[in-house]
């Protein structure tokens, strides 16, 4: 088959499982790590312990109002040296780049099935570091002059291209600039857009930020848009590590807002925090806002879900699911003898094409 043929000329990513406990300290990190009913027993009394004693209201209320200006601090501080450009982006997604050469993510038999039932200043609570070895990317030269050409007298900016793409919560880039970088097509148009608007500066500010290839804005997902794009104009959105920020409360109107704007047979590309992620696991009494849903230290917030919570989300709003699997990790810190086990949740979620009668 195809992926066959994929999978065997290119590096494999995914497949290194630990099969003796004493080979644990061989290597950094796991893939598809089992995790026994004691393992899932004890981190649900570890969240029960954090759980039994909630914020305070008002604190929570805070977390919520000020949003916008605690990212805007986080990203003030950390700029971009914080998050490092997404290396694992088209091991996971390869349709994001079509001429990628890297490792290919391998599946275990039946993982998709799966079911997944801080110190307050500690980056893990917000990283979401995937660990693979060293790949081969290779990337065609763009043809700037093809690229000014079609952005002649579009409707809308983006409107000549035939791969639009937005990337949800973008930070300072770490997903945008290496799809610039890799999907050479003249023909491909990034949209971004961030909460904050010292992130969106910080992209804008970067030397690869192309106006002709991308266009950024401060938008909350959570509200109207006002994108510079029609509905059911996206190829692909991509929901990465951001959802999880958000209040429940107002997750289902995020997905809505993609739905929107997806183009019939369009994609939505997840990867977010799963249930017991270390992460969960750090954080002490008094940071749980409500039922797997924190504060951080410094206000910003994270949920943990599982793959009920993000198919229901996406199917009620008449996507088809493609993809919905829990990507469970050991990492290992060799040197003080560590364990870290990482719960994410990835899914892709595809807009159905329309029927004749419609």
């Amino acid at each position: 088959s195809l992926l066959q043929e994929m999978t065997s000329s290119r590096p494999q990513f995914g497949g290194r499982v630990l099969e003796k406990e004493g080979d644990v300290f061989k290597h950094n990190a796991w893939d598809n790590v089992e995790w026994g009913q004691e393992q899932q027993d004890e981190a649900q009394q570890q969240v029960d312990k954090a759980t039994s004693t909630l914020m305070a209201a008002d604190k929570a209320e805070e977390c919520e109002e000020k949003a916008g200006e605690f990212w805007d601090k986080f990203y003030s501080i950390h700029q971009n040296r914080f998050f490092k450009e997404r290396n694992w982006l088209f091991t996971e997604f390869p349709d994001l780049a079509p001429g990628y050469q890297g490792a290919v993510r391998v599946f275990q038999p039946g993982q998709v099935q799966q079911n997944s039932d801080k110190s307050e200043n500690d980056k893990s609570d917000i990283t979401e570091s995937v660990e693979i070895d060293q790949v081969v990317v290779k990337s065609a030269g763009l043809d700037q002059a093809e690229v000014d050409r079609i952005r002649e007298g579009e409707s809308y900016f983006g409107s000549n291209a035939n791969f639009r793409l937005l990337e949800i919560g973008c930070g300072t880039g770490s997903t945008v600039f290496p799809i610039l970088e890799m999907n050479s097509s003249p023909r491909l148009v990034v949209y971004c857009c961030d909460l904050s608007s010292t992130a969106v500066q910080l992209v804008k500010d970067h030397t690869q930020y192309s106006t002709k290839r991308c266009h950024s804005w401060v938008c909350d997902v959570t509200q109207e848009w006002n994108p510079p794009f029609p509905d059911n104009s996206l190829d692909v959105v991509t929901l990465i590590f951001v959802l999880s920020a958000i209040s429940p409360a107002k997750m289902q109107a995020v997905v809505k807002n993609i739905v929107r704007y997806l183009k019939p047979g369009g994609l939505v590309m997840f990867r977010d925090y799963g249930r017991f992620d270390l992460a969960q696991l750090r954080f002490k009494e008094g940071k749980c806002i409500q039922e797997n849903f924190y504060a951080r230290g410094d206000g910003t917030r994270c949920y943990f879900f599982t793959q009920e919570e993000i198919r229901d989300m996406f199917v009620s709003e008449g996507l088809e699911e493609e993809q919905n699997l829990v990507d469970r990790r050991l990492q290992v810190n060799r040197g003080k003898k560590l364990k870290m086990y990482r719960v994410w949740i990835q899914a892709k979620y595809k807009k159905p094409l329309l029927s004749v009668a419609e």
